[in-house]
């Protein structure tokens, strides 16, 4: 599903007015006990294995959350607790930090099932973006198609989230995709390794594996969540179809019987295992989503499983 890159105005995202907020509150509480997780240490920045998110005296306080069973009593903040009979924990600002950065995939084919996927990609996103901000990580988020659209960074505490809900809810799919493209631009825009997660469903006509390998060699950590509606993997259609591709409009007409239909499953199941692949071999980690399973049960489910949250 490439296409050829138009000029800037053709290869802008699209907004629109903000919608109903993606995140409710009660869950935004729940992931205040997570923390976005990283293998590796990169020279000269906090990092490593994430091993303590408060910082000693001396250092600048920045914010509060919640107090979670296990959490470190030394950063109570026992003035407020005897104001307001509940706990809460000081957070202060460590400098500089490991870079996070997410990829949304914002091309023609994440509007597939009635638009499922795309608005499943963007509530991972500010669920990530949430734990990440209550950390005091700083988070960028870039839209993705055949080119990186114009990205949000945030960083500074949880009450810096309401700018990043208007922002992913204002995003829209469109375009077709091209990971070599996106690729490029990114390591010659983003000189400083980082933590690299990619929310995609990952489908390039071109192929996405190389240039997912460039950006591993270029020195990112990868977290790749690829995600997909359930008639992306097991297509419900038997007969004679007209298929239109979601991205470039093109037609093919195909006879589809039950043995075709356990094919294209062992390929997409195929194609996900290569991915995985891809990221365990180069000390990442790989997450397989699919939209008919509570956000909720991905987020302290698979993505703690697979230890992209602690």
């Amino acid at each position: 599903m490439p296409g050829s890159a138009g000029s800037p105005k053709e290869r802008s995202h699209k907004f629109s007015a903000t919608q109903a907020p993606l995140l409710d509150r009660q869950f935004l509480e729940k992931l205040e006990r997570l923390t976005i997780h990283w293998q590796r240490s990169f020279p000269g920045l906090v990092g490593g294995h994430n091993v303590s998110r408060f910082a000693g005296g001396g250092q600048e306080f920045l914010d509060h959350r919640h107090f979670h069973h296990g959490d470190d009593l030394r950063a109570v903040n026992w003035r407020a607790y005897l104001r307001l009979d509940k706990l809460f924990l000081k957070m202060f600002q460590i400098e500089p930090r490991v870079p996070v950065r997410l990829l949304v995939d914002t091309s023609g084919s994440m509007a597939a099932a009635n638009g499922n996927k795309f608005d499943y990609a963007r509530k991972l996103a500010a669920a990530l973006c949430y734990v990440g901000l209550v950390r005091l990580d700083t988070i960028s988020i870039h839209p993705f198609s055949t080119h990186l659209g114009e990205g949000k960074q945030c960083g500074g505490g949880r009450h810096r989230f309401s700018p990043v809900m208007n922002y992913l809810g204002a995003l829209e799919s469109e375009g077709p995709t091209d990971f070599m493209a996106v690729s490029r631009e990114f390591i010659s825009n983003f000189a400083q390794r980082g933590l690299l997660i990619v929310i995609s469903d990952f489908l390039d006509d071109a192929s996405c594996e190389k240039p997912i390998q460039f950006l591993s060699d270029f020195g990112h950590e990868l977290c790749l969540i690829q995600l997909w509606a359930e008639e992306d993997r097991v297509p419900p259609w038997t007969g004679e179809l007209d298929l239109v591709d979601g991205e470039t409009g093109h037609e093919l007409r195909l006879q589809v019987d039950e043995p075709a239909q356990i094919r294209y499953t062992e390929a997409f199941d195929r194609f996900s295992a290569s991915l995985q692949d891809l990221a365990q071999r180069n000390g990442g980690r790989y997450v397989g989503v699919s939209t008919s399973m509570a956000i909720e049960d991905i987020v302290f489910g698979a993505l703690v499983r697979a230890r992209s949250l602690a």
